[in-house]
């Protein structure tokens, strides 16, 4: 497909794919009414989960307890006929008890591989923070390289293999921060608000009446992957893609972006990752839209979520109660869109 709009080819291509969009991608908002059964409100971070599901990127999410992180998970999960694992991260928890071990039988004097629940499609590693740093790089080595090694052999992990993992507020005890590097690995940052007084309603009404409604199945592993693949395929303009780099590069040198204002306030930029997850999550953003195309609403939609845990502030930032969330905002309405 070309980038020149007045191209017959490029035309007939966009009706065609948007065509295959809509088909194909049909299913996609049966997943989500199947969340909305089970998650009231919440709709960003519904839609955030699936948009990780698309662009094959793991999902953070941050929040303090009882905003129902784990149910918007497990129902996720359970709307896709796939398998389903869920860990519990304490700080007595070894990368054994995740990726699995090596068992001796006695009878027939070998070891036997134990796998652990990390050989899901969908691992819900709960209150990540809460583990210790070697549990941490075990499941992050794995969301990386898509495989695990247990004793001396190497074991690939499912095609769809998706991490959605939840986290406290990192001022509570008990914590151990995921360092910089390691959260890059996720592709977006979700953090989730309290939901409104209606919402609130709504949500103690369905609990102590008839009870949460379960998640069924709509959607199997291979509509996700084929879905994924119908992903890749969606256009981006050239001058889209500039306009992501563009972005990403204001975080870097925000002076030379016409940003001064801000440049002390940034201690290290983010990496061309960011740039990556940013248009993978723009394409997811507009299959679910029905689109065959990303536009820059795709960009600002999702855009928080992929650069929020990206961007590491200076102490004076700190200082003046900056918060990344500004930064990010600030970087948005001052770069000119295509």
């Amino acid at each position: 497909m070309t980038n020149t709009a007045s191209s017959p080819q490029a035309t007939v291509d966009l009706q065609a794919l948007t065509a295959q969009v809509r088909d194909e991608g049909a299913f996609l908002r049966g997943i989500l009414d199947e969340m909305s059964r089970t998650v009231v409100g919440q709709k960003h971070m519904l839609e955030s989960l699936l948009i990780g599901l698309l662009a094959d990127g793991h999902v953070l999410l941050e929040g303090v307890p009882g905003l129902a992180k784990t149910t918007a998970v497990k129902a996720l999960a359970s709307s896709i006929s796939g398998a389903f694992s869920r860990v519990q991260f304490t700080p007595d928890l070894l990368p054994a008890d995740l990726v699995g071990t090596l068992v001796f039988n006695p009878k027939s004097g070998d070891f036997n591989v134990r796998k652990g629940p990390i050989f899901a499609n969908i691992l819900l590693a709960d209150e990540i923070n809460r583990a210790p740093s070697k549990v941490q790089s075990a499941l992050l080595e794995a969301m990386q390289e898509k495989q695990v090694t247990i004793g001396d052999t190497t074991y690939s992990l499912p095609p769809l293999f998706l991490v959605l993992a939840t986290q406290n507020p990192l001022e509570q005890e008990g914590t151990y921060p995921l360092p910089e590097a390691q959260v890059d690995r996720f592709m977006l940052k979700v953090v989730m608000g309290y939901p409104t007084a209606e919402e609130e309603k709504a949500i103690v009404n369905r609990v102590s009446g008839a009870g949460i409604g379960e998640s069924r199945h709509v959607a199997t592993a291979e509509d996700i992957l084929r879905c994924r693949g119908l992903c890749s395929r969606i256009y981006m303009d050239e001058k889209i893609l500039d306009y992501i780099v563009t972005l990403v590069a204001a975080t870097r040198d925000p002076a030379g972006h016409g940003l001064k204002d801000i440049a002390g306030f940034i201690e290290y930029g983010a990496s061309p990752r960011t740039s990556i997850s940013l248009a993978r999550a723009a394409k997811a953003h507009a299959l679910l839209r029905g689109r065959a195309y990303v536009t820059p609403e795709d960009i600002k939609a999702i855009g928080m979520e992929v650069m929020r845990h990206r961007i590491v502030l200076t102490y004076e930032a700190e200082a003046e109660d900056m918060r990344v969330e500004n930064i990010v905002q600030r970087i948005f309405d001052s770069v000119e869109v295509p």
